[in-house]
């Protein structure tokens, strides 16, 4: 299934901040941790709690979230799909990016062991 460009489009205008809720909802629901929940994000994107604090008082869109991440280089093994979507077809890069720590989230709501989850 391929994304369309109004749909990446939306999801590179949509900020992080607006979605990060959601994140800590979905997992605490499964007694999951916020310090779990950073560890996931930063070891997709080498961001700590500080600067995700930073990105969220910021309002900052995916799109510059991705910009200023540094990918984790083990990040394209994250297969399967989220929201409809088979994450290794995705080709626009930051759409693939944001689905990436969508199904980490999603690994971790489902009680996947850490060591499993950061690949």
């Amino acid at each position: 299934m391929k994304t369309t460009p109004e749909h990446d489009e939306r999801v590179a205008k949509m900020t992080f901040a607006s979605v990060y809720p959601h994140y800590i909802t979905k997992i605490e629901k499964k007694n999951r941790t916020l310090d779990e929940l950073h560890q996931v994000i930063e070891w997709l994107t080498g961001f700590d709690e500080n600067k995700l604090q930073e990105l969220i008082v910021e309002k900052a869109t995916f799109e510059t979230f991705f910009q200023e991440a540094n990918l984790n280089p083990n990040a394209h093994l994250i297969k399967g799909v989220i929201c409809g979507y088979r994450i290794e077809e995705i080709q626009t890069p930051l759409t693939q990016q944001v689905r990436y720590l969508d199904k980490l989230v999603d690994e971790l709501a489902k009680g996947r062991k850490m060591e499993k989850i950061l690949r």
